[in-house]
């Protein structure tokens, strides 16, 4: 194992359990940085660790815009001090009166939320100039991922307008997500960015010629960010969200992204079948089960293991090493999918120097807290 990743007595760390190495966690923090060059233009998305340590440490580092995909996101970022908040999820049902709430109970706090239909931007108005409150509304485009958002055109000029002259709504911007841009060759990601950053420029563009404020540009993702980190223009902020805590799928799919895996899951050895197999305690109730099943981790110490079948509990891999293996003995693994790998945990180990320093929770793991 590579000392980075050294933990000196792991006898008190129940297991399946993610491991912070804070180290790495810091360093991928000041690459990003170094990246972007000034903090102010990062507005980094918080749904990959859900942790109120990990917003301290970015708000320390002046980091001090952020990203979040559900209220209790929201709700963790500004317990924790954040003051600028993008919501970047359609509001619809109960999140509506939430929004409101929220508004309500951190009035401080610079909140927006997206939309890109003209039926909650009605209801979410009505909302807040009941209550006497206004929000921040950025209208959400599809930049090619076909999930949610209108495509730069008429359209959009339309709906921008109505979020504009729609008492309770501030028309703060736009919110450009291009999570489908996984082109590994980075000049081809290169090309595909700057081609989403074309058409959103000049949807910009036309929204201001015709009087309408654009203050920010709410853009990227963890592919694109070092495409978007190099345009110079002060709209822009870029959202960069995996590299925090980094993991497999995306240290394939960006080789050109120099952040190293700082959050792992500890697993032990609870049944050896045959000369071939290991089982581990690492169902998919503890690591992410979007990715196929056979590429759900990586393990650094065994990297011939053949995930050939997981449970909610139980993971079993083929290796040629398997006879080397006993129950109770360790591995790390490091998810392919880290985000929804923190959710399943209620709180973390945190390594430092090979130690223990500190156990953190996830704290907005859940939908809910008190908003």
């Amino acid at each position: 194992m590579d000392a980075c990743y050294q933990i000196d007595d792991t006898s008190q760390i129940i297991s399946p359990g993610m491991i912070i190495f804070k180290d790495l966690l810091e360093d991928n923090l000041r690459k990003m940085i170094e990246l972007i060059g000034d903090p102010s233009r990062l507005r980094p998305h918080c749904k990959t660790h859900k942790m109120r340590e990990i917003i301290q440490l970015e708000l320390s580092l002046g980091i001090l815009k952020h990203k979040a995909a559900t209220f209790a996101e929201a709700e963790m970022l500004a317990d924790t001090g954040g003051k600028d908040i993008c919501l970047a999820y359609n509001l619809v049902g109960p999140n509506i009166a939430r929004a409101v709430e929220f508004r309500k109970r951190w009035p401080d706090v610079s909140l927006q939320v997206t939309a890109d239909h003209p039926g909650p931007i009605e209801l979410l108005g009505e909302a807040m100039s009941a209550a006497g409150l206004e929000i921040e509304v950025l209208l959400d485009l599809n930049t090619g991922q076909n999930r949610t958002g209108l495509p730069p055109g008429e359209n959009a000029v339309e709906l921008y307008q109505m979020i504009a002259n729609t008492p309770g709504l501030i028309a703060a911007g736009l919110h450009a997500y291009d999570g489908q841009n996984h082109q590994v060759d980075i000049n081809e990601r290169e090309i595909a960015v700057k081609e989403v950053w074309n058409n959103v420029s000049r949807l910009r563009d036309q929204l201001v010629t015709e009087g309408l404020p654009v203050p920010r540009i709410v853009a990227g993702a963890t592919g694109s960010f070092p495409i978007f980190a190099g345009i110079d223009d002060p709209d822009i902020e870029v959202c960069p969200g995996t590299c925090v805590l980094h993991d497999v799928g995306y240290g394939e799919l960006f080789p050109d992204l120099k952040f190293t895996p700082a959050a792992l899951v500890l697993t032990r050895v609870i049944s050896r079948p045959d000369a071939e197999r290991i089982t581990f305690d690492l169902g998919y109730k503890a690591i992410a089960s979007d990715p196929a099943m056979e590429n759900r981790c990586r393990f650094p110490d065994l990297p011939d293991a053949k995930p050939v079948l997981q449970n909610e509990e139980h993971l079993v891999v083929l290796s040629e090493r398997a006879a080397d293996f006993q129950p109770g003995d360790e591995l790390l693994a490091i998810p392919r999918h880290v985000c929804p790998t923190s959710a399943l945990h209620k709180s973390v180990t945190v390594v430092s120097g090979g130690k223990v320093v500190d156990h953190w929770n996830v704290a907005a793991r859940d939908r809910y807290i008190t908003v």
